[in-house]
């Protein structure tokens, strides 16, 4: 199996990619169609967090056509980067990591 990396700056946090296309044959076979892979790791900050993931890590597996319908992998990151973003959940975060604790 190849692997792509890409490499990409959102929001000052640098992200890495990691795509590894038809990872099983079976599927594939079974399916009709392949099974990709996605890992997505914030790396400076290191293990900064995401709106997609708390921990800065996320490994996913996705069928081929939802990558490409998303325009690769890297679009459809950047595309679910900016969509989570907007969740009040994420917003809130964003504004208690902004303000400054009195008491730490």
């Amino acid at each position: 199996m190849s692997k792509e990396r890409f490499n990409l700056t959102w929001h000052g946090i640098q992200i890495e990619i990691t795509y590894t296309p038809d990872t099983s044959p079976a599927f594939r076979h079974s399916y009709g169609r392949a099974l990709d892979h996605l890992e997505i790791r914030s790396l400076v900050p290191a293990r900064e967090p995401l709106p997609i993931t708390e921990t800065g890590y996320l490994s996913q597996f996705y069928a081929r056509n939802v990558i490409e319908e998303g325009g690769g992998p890297a679009a459809l990151v950047l595309a679910w980067l900016d969509h989570f973003a907007q969740s009040p959940v994420w917003q809130a975060k964003q504004i208690s990591r902004q303000q400054l604790d009195l008491f730490s």
